[in-house]
C-alpha cells in the first residue's frame, strides 16, 4: 500500500471515529440538548444508563452501570488519542475491540439489525483497518518517529 495514497484517508478516518465517539459522549451528558429534543438519543446520564442496561440486558444492572461508566471513559480517552494521533495503533485496536463488544452486545439483546443500522460493525472494522496502516501523518506518532 502506497503511503501517499493513505495520508488523507487515515486522517479522515481518525477524525470521523473521534468525532463520532465524542458526539455520543456529549449526548449522554446533555450537550446536544435535553431528552426528547430532535436528534438527541439520551440527553442525560440516566437515560444513557437505561439504554446501556438494555444493551447489556443479559447482565445484572449493577454490572451494566459499571460497564456504562467504563465505556464512557474509553469513549473519551480513545478519541482524544486518535484525534491527536498519539499511540494511534493501540488506540485504534482498543477502539475496534470496544466497538466489537458493543456490536455483539447489541446483537444479543436486540438482534443483528440494530448494530447494522447504526454501522457499529463498520466502525469496528474501520478501527481495525486504521490499526494496520504503516504510518500516521499529521499525528504525534509521526512527529516522534520523524525526530528519531
Amino acid at each position: 500500500m502506497k503511503t501517499t495514497t493513505t495520508i488523507l484517508p487515515q486522517l479522515f478516518l481518525r477524525l470521523a471515529l473521534s468525532i463520532s465517539y465524542l458526539s455520543a459522549v456529549a449526548d449522554r451528558f446533555g450537550l446536544w440538548g435535553a431528552p426528547g429534543s430532535p436528534g438527541v438519543s439520551w440527553g442525560n446520564w440516566q437515560n444513557f444508563l437505561a439504554y446501556s442496561n438494555s444493551v447489556n440486558g443479559f447482565l445484572p444492572p449493577s454490572l451494566g452501570n459499571i460497564l456504562a461508566a467504563v465505556a464512557t471513559a474509553l469513549e473519551v480517552i480513545l478519541p482524544v488519542l486518535l484525534l491527536i494521533g498519539y499511540k494511534t495503533r493501540l488506540a485504534s485496536v482498543a477502539s475496534g475491540i470496544l466497538l466489537l463488544l458493543f456490536a455483539v452486545a447489541m446483537t444479543i439483546s436486540f438482534g443483528i439489525k440494530a448494530p447494522l443500522n447504526y454501522s457499529v460493525w463498520t466502525a469496528a472494522a474501520a478501527s481495525f483497518l486504521l490499526s494496520v496502516l504503516p504510518i500516521y501523518p499529521y499525528s504525534i506518532d509521526q512527529a516522534v518517529t520523524s525526530n528519531r
